[in-house]
This record gives structure tokens, C-alpha cells and sequence, in this order.
């Protein structure tokens, strides 16, 4: 099943499917037809069930609804903003120390916001 909201990559993710193959289908599907309703849904939390990967995951939805909001003019969904959507502790996409200072200055707004430090294009697909 190909995710046509983050509240279904949510949904999936729980189910035990890779948050990341989700996430990507989830893009996928929105870059074909870019709509806010994909991205208005509040996602159930993943912390509760799948402890600090599943927080870095409720941050990451939020992050990535927030910045492709932003990116295609829409209103940016209120459940981004909820405290349970963002890190105490940086996170980083790479465990490399090297590339810790790359991530900290291409991260987008939206992730950094939430103590997520990405690629300038994770949310890129080719």
C-alpha cells in the first residue's frame, strides 16, 4: 500500500513496516498531486509504542508536513506545532561526525526547527 497521507505512514510505521519505504511512497504519491490533505491529519504518535526512534519519527512527520507546506503555499497543519513533535536532543541523519556540520547548515527550516538535522534534500525524490 502506497501511503497517500502521513497519517497512513503513521498508521503503517506502527503496523511494523519500514518508516522510511512509507515516508518515500508517501512522497511519491504527494509529488504526483500535491494536495493539503495529505498532510492535515494528525499522525498517532509513534514514541508510545516504538520509544526514541518512534519520537525522532512523530518529529520527522511534523518537519516534513511543515516544510512541504511551506514549500506549496498551504497552511500549516496545527498538530505540527504540539511539543510531542519535536526533539530535546539533536538528531542527526548520519552518524558521521565529519558530515554533522554539513547536515547542521543544509537542514531546512522545519527540521531544524524540531532538533532534526537532514540533507537539504531528504525530502527530494529523483
Amino acid at each position: 500500500m502506497r501511503p497517500n497521507t502521513l497519517e497512513e505512514v503513521a498508521r503503517l510505521t506502527a503496523g511494523g513496516e519500514s518508516f522510511d519505504h512509507c515516508l518515500a511512497n508517501f512522497l511519491e504519491e504527494f509529488y504526483a498531486a500535491p494536495d493539503s490533505l495529505a498532510l492535515s491529519a494528525t499522525p498517532d504518535l509513534l514514541g508510545s509504542q516504538l520509544g526514541d526512534l518512534g519520537r525522532v519519527q512523530d518529529a520527522y512527520l511534523a518537519a516534513t508536513a511543515e516544510q512541504l507546506a511551506c514549500v506549496y503555499g498551504f497552511s500549516v497543519p496545527s498538530w505540527t506545532a504540539e511539543d510531542t513533535r519535536k526533539l530535546h536532543r539533536p538528531w542527526f541523519a548520519s552518524p558521521l561526525a565529519a558530515l554533522r556540520a554539513v547536515l547542521l547548515l543544509e537542514s531546512p527550516p522545519a527540521f531544524r526547527a524540531r532538533n532534526i538535522f537532514v540533507s537539504e534534500n531528504a525530502l527530494h525524490r529523483a
